[in-house]
């Protein structure tokens, strides 16, 4: 869906291990890592979209994870002119998305990424709650900060942390 701005309706998705840590997936044929994001259908809540979504991307459902805080409002990117393709309209110039933060209440063995019809992640790690913020791409960067200051708030360990470690420090966790 692409409001009457341009921007398409998204849900972001921040899974967490519950001990600050959060899931970081590898698009599939691209070193590129982000969190699972994907659009909201017509006549779609932006929950029923995160729940699909999480099956789509990730094989998991709400059985798996728990909603732990979701973002106030819609988040805005707009897209690098060489990602526009003006050949499609309606035009989409960018995104506006709801950020769920989700606790991971099954094993991480029940991930897979073959469920939906076109897989896009190919690899995933845990990784420190603020690592992210410098490692997505750029134009992604201020939404990342904004939806993770946001929903840090709902993990105490992240919060003390915060000031404990640098922002940009990898921990893996496998």
């Amino acid at each position: 869906m692409i409001d009457e701005e341009g921007f398409r309706s998204n849900v972001g998705m921040i899974v967490t291990n519950g001990a600050g840590s959060v899931l970081w997936a590898r698009r599939i044929r691209q070193n590129a890592w982000q969190f699972p994001q994907g659009g909201i259908q017509l006549n779609e809540t932006a929950e029923e979209a995160l729940y699909r979504e999480l099956h789509e991307e990730l094989g998991l459902t709400a059985e798996d994870a728990a909603i732990i805080g979701c973002t106030r409002g819609w988040l805005y990117y707009r897209l690098p002119e060489h990602l526009l393709r003006p050949h499609i309209q309606p035009l989409c110039i960018g995104q506006k998305q709801k950020w769920f933060l989700l606790q991971l209440t099954s094993s991480t063995e029940k991930i897979r990424f073959d469920i939906g019809q076109s897989p896009e992640f190919d690899r995933w790690r845990w990784v420190n709650y603020w690592y992210p913020l410098k490692q997505v791409i750029p134009f992604k960067r201020h939404v990342y900060r904004r939806a993770l200051e946001e929903l840090a708030l709902h993990i105490p360990s992240v919060i003390r942390a915060k000031g404990q470690r640098r922002r940009d420090e990898l921990v893996v966790i496998e």
